[in-house]
């Protein structure tokens, strides 16, 4: 330090002058008055910087920089997400138009499907950090498209467990004709809006009718089992209702006579009673029912009119002659 900075004081034991040494205090008066003097610079250069020059810190451009790479990663994941979401919901669309429809299942709606993961605010943690809106909006859908996948996978294992089945579905479904195609039968109406032969006013008609000589043997057109038997006065009449599986039910109506109980399992061209008059009939007739997955559907879309004859009588007497040794443990379980 130049001499002229120095403070001297006379010793008055060697009578030498001695450089005076500033006290602790002063020191750190200095000291202070350094970093407030630095610090006050420094907030005077960064006003200059960005209130008079308009500019920015490097510190925020780099934090804009990132901020901006983030964004538009997340940005790219959210159109990754558009196309896996896509082929997703294209896999739930065939699923539920065709595979579990050609199975006879029932679709899964679209709120179990996209209803996202369960649990008492799972974002909690996003809401305390102060998480922009845009990887809010990613993690929940990540969630739901993680869910649905899920959903699509268990639904996937069903139809492959009820497709190696398929040779149970094929003799399960309602396609023969309720009675031998040799009879004398005519079709006295058809399924669809018609006139009421009694009241004479415009209904929907669930089924067709066959009409034939009355004790006609009536067969079931598809392997099931009997759910229920009835007998009414006016209505059905006499009348059975067959579960064949996959979605679809037969209903057989106006029967003079009844040859199944309910819970019975019947093969395809087992006789399960006798056409009639009984009930609200106008005449002797057989009326037949198809539904699927609990809706009426034409049935003429499900028979098959060439089989011959012979060919359903010998159908028959196979139904009959297994029928006695069938056990209850033969038939596949219903889905």
């Amino acid at each position: 330090m130049a001499p002229g900075k120095w403070k001297y004081r006379l010793n008055t034991e060697t009578l030498l002058y001695e450089v005076e040494k500033p006290g602790l205090f002063a020191r750190l008066a200095r000291f202070l008055m350094f970093l407030v003097a630095v610090h006050l610079l420094t907030f005077l250069v960064m006003w200059f910087y960005t209130a008079v020059l308009g500019l920015e810190l490097p510190k925020t451009i780099l934090l804009k920089r990132q901020n901006a790479e983030w964004v538009s990663k997340m940005e790219q994941i959210g159109r990754e997400l558009d196309q896996k979401e896509a082929a997703l919901r294209g896999l739930s669309m065939r699923d539920d138009g065709i595979y579990r429809n050609i199975f006879g299942m029932n679709e899964i709606e679209e709120s179990k499907r996209y209803a996202g993961l369960s649990g008492v605010n799972r974002y909690d943690v996003l809401d305390r950090e102060g998480a922009s809106p845009l990887l809010r909006k990613l993690v929940r859908r990540i969630d739901v498209m993680s869910k649905a996948a899920y959903v699509q996978s268990s639904s996937f294992d069903d139809v492959s467990a009820i497709s190696r089945r398929a040779g149970d579905m094929a003799s399960c479904i309602p396609v023969v004709m309720p009675v031998n195609p040799g009879v004398n039968y005519h079709l006295s109406s058809p399924f669809g809006y018609r006139v009421d032969p009694i009241n004479h006013k415009a209904k929907f008609h669930s089924g067709i009718d066959m009409a034939m000589h009355s004790g006609t043997d009536v067969y079931a057109p598809g392997d099931g089992i009997v759910e229920k038997t009835a007998y009414e006065i006016r209505g059905y009449g006499r009348s059975i209702i067959i579960d064949h599986g996959f979605g679809y039910k037969t209903r057989y109506a106006h029967l003079k006579s009844i040859d199944v109980v309910e819970g019975m399992k019947v093969r395809r061209g087992e006789k399960i009673g006798q056409s009639g008059n009984s009930g609200k009939s106008t005449g002797p007739h057989l009326h037949y029912e198809v539904l699927y997955r609990d809706k009426h559907v034409n049935p003429m879309n499900y028979l098959d009119r060439e089989m011959s004859p012979e060919d359903y009588e010998t159908m028959v007497k196979q139904a009959a002659a297994s029928s006695e040794r069938m056990s209850p443990g033969q038939l596949p379980k219903r889905h």
